[in-house]
């Protein structure tokens, strides 16, 4: 008897190991807040510069089309448009930049915010390598689930406020969900502006372009001290 309870255990034991390997293989059902941590060893970060962090598992969140699952072995982020010198950079790429952390809040218009430290490498930086024309005045976010276009910043905007890219949440290498392999950390705009799964970075002078939300009546400045709507 005691010969099959064992028996038993051990291949629920293996059924349930199975189980959570596909779901972490996969990313289905996984929190956020274990499904990375889990893989690498990292420990989330709960304070910073003496503000309590929100947590990521309670971090809201929003997708068009559901989360998007991006292969960091094979992503490249393309930088075009009015540059000198295209790139197209690996996520190992992204890592070799200086990497700056930032506490931020994320303000979705939606009324929730979430506070966090977010650490990735400026834009200014890379947009630096690849040599900026001077006609360029807006830098478009192409991601994986908008590839025509999801939202736009003004240069200025970035290069002023040291605008980076988070490659990480918490000191959390940034989940699926939470837009992974970055998610544009825009200072003092709505969360529409946070950009995420982001596969290319278009410079460019047109003025008139309009992202997913901004098509949608959403306001094109996205301050969160200014209006929503156009």
């Amino acid at each position: 008897m005691k010969r099959i309870i064992k028996s038993r255990r051990n291949n629920l034991a293996f059924i349930t190991t199975l189980i959570l390997l596909v779901l972490l293989i996969t990313g289905a059902c996984a929190p956020s807040s274990i499904y990375t941590p889990f893989l690498t060893n990292e420990t989330e970060a709960t304070e910073f510069e003496g503000v309590k962090l929100t947590p990521i598992s309670r971090q809201n969140n929003n997708a068009l089309a559901g989360t998007q699952y991006i292969n960091q072995s094979t992503y490249r982020l393309t930088i075009d448009g009015l540059v000198d010198h295209p790139l197209s950079l690996s996520y190992t790429d992204l890592q070799a930049y200086p990497q700056i952390s930032q506490l931020m809040d994320l303000n979705c218009v939606e009324g929730w915010n979430f506070t966090a430290k977010w650490t990735g490498p400026a834009l200014s930086a890379i947009f630096a390598d690849a040599s900026v024309q001077e006609g360029a005045v807006i830098a478009i976010f192409y991601t994986s689930d908008v590839p025509v276009g999801y939202t736009s910043l003004d240069l200025k905007y970035i290069n002023d406020n040291n605008i980076i890219v988070a490659l990480k949440d918490n000191d959390i290498t940034l989940p699926p969900d939470r837009g992974f392999p970055f998610q544009v950390v825009a200072k003092s705009k709505f969360g529409y502006k946070w950009a995420k799964w982001v596969t290319r970075i278009e410079l460019s002078s047109n003025t008139n372009f309009r992202g997913y939300w901004e098509s949608n009546g959403y306001n094109n400045n996205a301050d969160i001290n200014g209006p929503t709507g156009q």
